[in-house]
């Protein structure tokens, strides 16, 4: 055990840093690969070659860091593969977000030739040209980063910080390359060495945000309408059944556009579409607290009164004035008491009745299910 203690002390800050850089960077790989195998995005393959490529390159220096040999120079030779991986990343993060067209593919395959140029001339992986050219390239790579990447993604003040933090290091780095390793600039450079990992941790988090985002957004999709973004019929019912089989005190209120295929005809469909959205956000607005609203079908939107404090004949009748007020359309409104044996398909149908019943007796007036028979239907009627 002491000798393990020992060991363990006399590793460098910048041997800890490449430890848990390659640890993370095998975390992201796995999660990327396992994204992919669902959604198919090209922004996981990106991120999952930059995560393997940060892998190898951390790989290949934990061993001479552990042996106490200078990082630096081992890494002079590793860093064509350390910066193209940089380039992929940044190309990840950019791609969670907004569209690749081909020429950036092309960018990036042009960025990978000229990092591996000094590789493949001969004599030259260790030249001063080399790394003078290295270190030009990436700091290039910085500014693009900061001023074509940062300002079009989401959680961009998470991925300015990562970028900072990686422009620090950087910066620290070349003023040891060029100062001809000063004993305080070596010591100040294995204590920056954790800033990389800085920035592979914020893009995990970035990466992590974005997936539940579109977790979401999917969550979303399937219960709303996609034109007006009121709940969808299935996710309506749904929750009209459990109120049913919870015994709690429900209304349904049904609502039919009047006169919505003339619309249609007269002025076209987009105008139509129009219509339809401002009516849907009336009555996303009268129910705000006292219930929900839905889309059921074509024109035709509902919605559920479940508080107390909702008075259903008074909410019917504020959605048909305020759509009579604020549209180019009425509606015919009909609503209806959930009553002891009546099941959530039979209140709906008892709503759609009495929707009927306005829209056959002059439409543009609310009627209540209750009162259906009793009188003709006027333009408020209520439950009494």
């Amino acid at each position: 055990m002491p000798d393990i203690l020992t060991l363990w002390n006399k590793v460098p800050v910048s041997g800890l840093a490449a430890v848990c850089s390659a640890y993370v960077s095998l975390m992201m790989l796995v999660i990327c690969l396992l994204m992919y195998t669902r959604q198919r995005k090209k922004a996981y393959v990106l991120m999952a070659a930059a995560f393997s490529l940060i892998m190898t390159y951390e790989g290949l220096n934990i061993h001479p860091l552990f042996s106490q040999s200078l990082l630096l120079h081992s890494q002079d030779v590793y860093r064509p593969i350390q910066l193209f991986s940089f380039v992929l990343l940044n190309a990840a993060v950019f791609l969670l977000y907004r569209r690749m067209r081909r020429m950036h593919y092309i960018l990036i395959l042009v960025a990978g030739i000229l990092l591996g140029l000094p590789s493949v001339v001969p004599g030259s992986v260790v030249s001063s040209w080399s790394v003078l050219y290295l270190d030009a390239m990436e700091w290039v790579l910085i500014l693009i980063s900061f001023t074509r990447i940062a300002p079009y993604i989401g959680h961009r003040v998470t991925y300015t910080a990562g970028l900072s933090a990686y422009a620090v290091w950087a910066a620290v780095h070349n003023v040891y390359t060029y100062l001809d390793a000063n004993p305080e600039t070596l010591s100040l450079t294995q204590w920056v060495s954790v800033l990389p990992l800085c920035l592979y941790s914020l893009i995990f988090f970035i990466l992590f945000q974005r997936i539940m985002e579109q977790m979401q957004f999917i969550y979303r999709s399937s219960i709303t309408d996609g034109l007006t973004g009121l709940y969808n019929r299935r996710y309506f019912m749904k929750h009209l059944n459990r109120y049913v089989s919870q015994g709690v005190k429900v209304s349904a209120i049904f609502c039919d556009i009047d006169n919505f295929k003339k619309l249609n005809d007269t002025q076209g469909h987009a105008r139509a579409d129009e219509v339809l959205k401002q009516t849907a956000n009336i009555l996303e607005e009268e129910l705000a607290g006292l219930g929900l609203a839905g889309r059921y079908g074509g024109e035709e939107l509902v919605a559920l009164v479940v508080s107390r404090g909702g008075r259903v004949s008074q909410v019917a009748e504020n959605i048909r004035k305020r759509i009579e007020q604020e549209t180019i359309v009425t509606v015919s409104v009909g609503h209806s008491s959930l009553r002891r044996g009546v099941t959530g398909d039979g209140l709906m149908k008892q709503a759609d009745q009495a929707m009927y019943h306005s829209k056959t007796s002059g439409k543009n007036r609310v009627t209540d299910y209750r009162l259906m028979g009793s009188r003709p239907a006027s333009k408020r009627e209520t439950s009494g």
